[in-house]
């Protein structure tokens, strides 16, 4: 990544194309039904616990360069954008969605097989990050800066 515009883009992106019913503050509560926002840091182990403290009971993490955040409190499903960070980090992360790029699966076709993952750990199947015990944990402090 050559800046966070750059990365902002690629947050954009994952988003698709629903509709934005909403904003929340960080770890605040939805109160409507859709997609909502949360104002918040993008750094991993900030933005993790404001999503459980909104009332996430498992996170899906995407990550391009292989991330290998947990949580002390919820299950995080790590999902990988490209095949070759799955396949250099297969032992840490979850899923790969990088079928899609290949050309060797369908988005829909990615999206039922992380739909059954997600059932499947909240249903109790342990996620990568609970088999190796990842559990960082950090509030957000709005005064400070973070990365």
């Amino acid at each position: 990544l050559l800046n966070i515009t750059i990365k902002s883009l690629g947050a954009i992106a994952k988003a698709g194309t629903t509709r934005v019913e909403g904003v929340i503050e960080y770890a605040a509560t939805p109160t409507n039904r859709g997609l909502n926002l949360m104002q918040g840091p993008g750094y991993d182990q900030e933005s993790t616990p404001g999503l459980v403290g909104a009332g996430a009971t498992v996170v899906v993490f995407t990550t391009g360069r292989g991330t290998t955040i947990g949580n002390a409190i919820t299950p995080v499903i790590k999902l990988a954008s490209n095949t070759p960070v799955f396949e250099r980090m297969s032992n840490d992360l979850d899923l790969s969605a990088g079928g899609v790029i290949d050309g060797t699966e369908t988005i829909d076709e990615v999206g039922q097989r992380v739909f059954d993952h997600i059932v499947a750990v909240a249903s109790g199947e342990q996620a990568k990050a609970e088999q190796h015990k990842h559990r960082e944990f950090q509030f957000w402090a709005e005064q400070t800066v973070s990365l």
